[in-house]
C-alpha cells in the first residue's frame, strides 16, 4: 500500500467521501448533485446517456438516494451521511450503485478497468488523476495492469466501513478531497 493511502477508523474517510459527493460545498449532498455522478462517469467514458449500463447506473443511484436520505427532504447532512453510511447500506445500496458506474467504465465488459478506465471513472468522481494512479497501483496487487470488479468494491468497502483500504489513496489527503 501506498504511504498515506490510509486514515484512522471514524468519521474521516465518511467526510473525505462526503466532501467528493459534495460537489458544490454548501454542506448537504442535494438529489441531483449526487445522481450527476452517472451523468458524469458515461461522459467521461463515452458512453451514451440511453446505454443500458447507464440507465442501470441511473437506477442504481435512485435507490441509494431513497435509502440515504432518510427524512426525505432531497437533502443529505453530513449528520445523515454519517448515520446511513457504514457495512449494511454498503450491502444494501451502495454495492449495487457503485458496481454500476465500474460497468460504466468497464467498455468491454470484461469485469475490471485498466488504469485508463479507472483514472476516467476516478476523476469523474471527483478524484484527482494522481490520487487514482495511487489507488490503482494499490488495487492492481499482481501488477497485470487491471483492477477487477471485486477488488474495487471491496476497496471502497474497506475504506468507508473501516477507513483502511487501497481506496483511500482515491480519496485525497484526510485534509481535503
Amino acid at each position: 500500500m501506498s504511504e498515506g493511502t490510509t486514515v484512522t477508523i471514524g468519521d474521516a474517510a465518511k467526510r473525505r467521501i462526503f466532501a467528493m459527493l459534495d460537489v458544490d460545498g454548501d454542506g448537504v449532498i442535494a438529489r441531483a448533485e449526487y445522481l450527476a455522478r452517472v451523468d458524469r462517469a458515461a461522459a467521461a467514458t463515452g458512453r451514451e446517456a440511453g446505454h443500458r449500463v447507464v440507465d442501470a447506473a441511473r437506477t442504481a443511484h435512485e435507490e441509494v438516494w431513497a435509502d440515504m436520505d432518510a427524512d426525505r427532504d432531497g437533502r443529505v447532512t453530513f449528520e445523515e451521511y454519517r448515520t446511513w453510511a457504514g457495512h449494511d447500506a454498503f450491502e444494501r445500496s451502495c454495492r449495487p450503485a457503485l458496481g454500476s458506474l465500474f460497468d460504466v467504465a468497464d467498455l468491454d465488459g470484461d469485469g475490471r478497468l485498466s488504469r485508463a478506465e479507472f483514472t476516467r471513472l476516478r476523476v469523474a468522481s471527483r478524484n484527482t488523476a494522481p490520487d487514482a494512479d495511487r489507488a490503482f497501483d494499490d488495487l492492481d496487487t499482481d501488477h497485470d495492469g487491471f483492477v477487477e470488479r471485486d477488488a474495487y468494491l471491496a476497496g471502497i468497502h474497506d475504506f468507508v466501513t473501516t477507513g483502511v483500504s487501497p481506496m483511500g489513496a482515491a480519496y485525497g489527503s484526510p485534509d481535503g478531497p
